[in-house]
């Protein structure tokens, strides 16, 4: 008998904790008759259905998240005509909420896993192993608790709850596993619930907070590492809640760092203590980043969504983590809750925004099945799509032409912004605006008015639509503006192809020449090239003329104008661990 467990991920990047943990809790026995099979979503579903039908399962059962619930949907509607007597089972919270109706949907579905999963999966697969000779199999169904299930007149049926699992009697999720996530994340859980009670988030509904043991925890992060995992992503839902189990954590994987295996935890940043900060600031640059959800900063939105936040102790966090440059931080937006208009969010944008993140995510109100919010939409006016991922689509607040316009702010600073190719630039531009938000709408109203959201720009031309937006808003540093897009550029990549805006080198080669062949004699300023000579140098490296300090830390300090060119060296060989950037190295002559 198979018992198939079908992830679809957003990602080939990604896995599905899920599945593997109810594959692990089945039993020795029980796990040799479930087989794990992974999709994304940008498989065509016509390829995913006849893979699953390839696989020839005896049962199948979908984990079902708003990311993947669409494709679901039309995979349920597909087996329903080529397996049609294969029992079909969901779980996940797309699911849990309101089971009654999704079953409607889908006369194909046999049941419903509600909540969590890995003993009532167990039950279900011990059900199907029974066989058919099986007397009253209906009664059989309504002992297993936490599941919804049709029964023989086509009506679902809910039987008795299932209490919270005891996390320490669940077995390691990945065990005989790891080799398959060399390059994927792994999804991991030291602890579920949580303290907060966001009415947007659906942990608001689960008053239950539960750790694993220390000591598993430890055994368990102890085998990523030793398996050489490149990311493990912590799902717990605030990680530092418990600063004793938090502390003792991050304590082990810095004794522990392998030098390659990191760390993703989202934390409340106005909590943290400055024992943990002070931990936090001695890491391995690149071991561990951090999500920090800020969400609003608007105090009445805040209250709305029963959300308590200290921004400025926030602030102060962040400043201090930043000062040691080895901890990659992700701060986190929403745009669309209660009370916030068009300029409270510009607002809480600049005061996220001046707290420079590694990365900034403009995220946008999800009015999630089973979440609190979903149940004031009338109060405050939010109107929803009626389909995953339930994404707002106006508020007595904001409009949606607003809306639509804050979509095309968060395009701007994904392409700009996040992908860390621009930094030095931006801190310039910026200066140009009356607020960093004021500039990434300009920025999206440019690319509207050139037509780039129907073409997007290549990403080695962004660099020249900048410089035109640059030139459009402030001509007087033209010149600084092509040396700071110069330097940006040579940061990321050793481009042979020299970009037109970038200085002329010409009166430079040949003191750029000689400065080449000292170092492949002398060994100054890259004693890790051992063995190349003066020519292999220059093709592994780059070296550039500058006029302006683009180096400088802030914006005005990349302004000044040098009173002889400085010249600066790219060592790609040793990139920054956060930014990817090259090391670089000033020559004063």
């Amino acid at each position: 008998m198979k018992f198939l467990l079908v992830a679809v991920n957003a990602k080939y990047i990604h896995s599905n904790p899920a599945v593997y943990s109810l594959k692990s809790c089945a039993g020795e026995a029980g796990r040799e008759h479930m087989e794990i099979a992974e999709y994304t979503i940008n498989q065509p579903a016509e390829d995913i259905l006849a893979d699953i039908y390839g696989k020839k399962p005896d049962v199948i059962a979908f984990s079902c998240y708003i990311w993947n619930w669409d494709i679901i949907g039309k995979l349920l509607s597909g087996l329903s005509k080529i397996l049609p007597e294969i029992p079909i089972w969901l779980g996940g919270p797309e699911v849990s909420y309101d089971g009654t109706a999704v079953m409607g949907r889908f006369p194909s579905v046999t049941g419903i896993m509600l909540g969590e999963g890995e003993i009532t999966c167990k039950e279900i697969l011990a059900y199907y192993l029974c066989g058919s000779d099986v007397e009253n199999r209906e009664a059989k169904l309504t002992q297993i608790r936490g599941i919804l299930y049709r029964q023989k007149d086509g009506k679902p049926l809910a039987t008795e709850e299932r209490e919270k699992a005891d996390l320490d009697r669940l077995p390691f999720a990945y065990t005989g596993q790891l080799t398959c996530f060399q390059n994927r994340i792994v999804y991991y859980e030291s602890s579920r619930g949580c303290p907060f009670r966001c009415s947007y988030c659906l942990s608001a509904i689960d008053k239950s907070l539960r750790f694993k043991k220390l000591e598993k925890v430890k055994e368990e992060l102890a085998a990523f590492m030793e398996s050489g995992v490149a990311q493990v992503k912590f799902v717990d839902r605030t990680f530092n809640c418990n600063h004793v189990h938090a502390m003792e954590i991050w304590k082990f994987i810095r004794e522990k760092d392998n030098g390659t295996t990191g760390f993703h935890f989202e934390i409340a940043a106005d909590i943290m203590t400055e024992a943990e900060i002070n931990l936090l600031k001695g890491l391995r640059p690149g071991l561990i980043q951090l999500e920090i959800g800020i969400q609003s900063t608007h105090q009445a939105t805040l209250e709305s969504v029963c959300r308590k936040m200290d921004f400025n102790r926030v602030r102060e966090v962040v400043a201090s983590l930043r000062e040691n440059k080895n901890i990659h931080i992700h701060l986190d937006l929403i745009a669309g809750l209660p009370y916030e208009d068009y300029s409270t969010f510009g607002a809480s944008f600049d005061q996220a925004y001046s707290c420079r993140p590694e990365q900034l995510q403009l995220g946008f109100l999800k009015v999630l099945s089973g979440a609190p919010i979903r149940q004031q939409t009338a109060e405050y006016g939010i109107v929803y799509e009626e389909i995953p991922p339930y994404q707002v689509l106006f508020t007595r607040w904001l409009s949606y032409e607003e809306l639509r316009r804050l979509h095309q702010v968060e395009v701007m600073v994904e392409l700009y912004y996040n992908s860390n190719q621009f930094r030095n630039t931006l801190k310039v531009l910026e200066m140009a605006f009356r607020s960093p938000f004021r500039m990434y709408e300009a920025l999206a109203d440019y690319y509207e008015t050139k037509g780039y959201y129907h073409v997007s720009p290549a990403r080695s031309y962004r660099y020249e639509v900048l410089l035109d937006f640059a030139l459009a808003f402030d001509v007087a540093k033209a010149d600084c503006y092509r040396e700071l897009l110069t330097y940006d550029l040579y940061l990321r990549e050793n481009c042979k192809s020299r970009p037109g805006y970038a200085v002329d080198l010409s009166p430079y080669q040949e003191q750029i020449r000689d400065l080449y062949k000292e170092e492949a004699v002398s060994r100054k300023l890259l004693p890790h090239y051992e063995g190349y000579n003066d020519k292999q140098l220059v093709r592994m490296t780059h070296m550039d003329v500058f006029t302006y300090s683009v180096d400088g830390e802030e914006g005005q300090d990349k302004m000044k104008k040098k009173e002889r060119p400085g010249y600066i060296l790219f060592d790609y060989s040793d990139r920054n661990a956060l930014t990817k950037e090259a090391r670089v190295l000033r020559i004063n002559l």
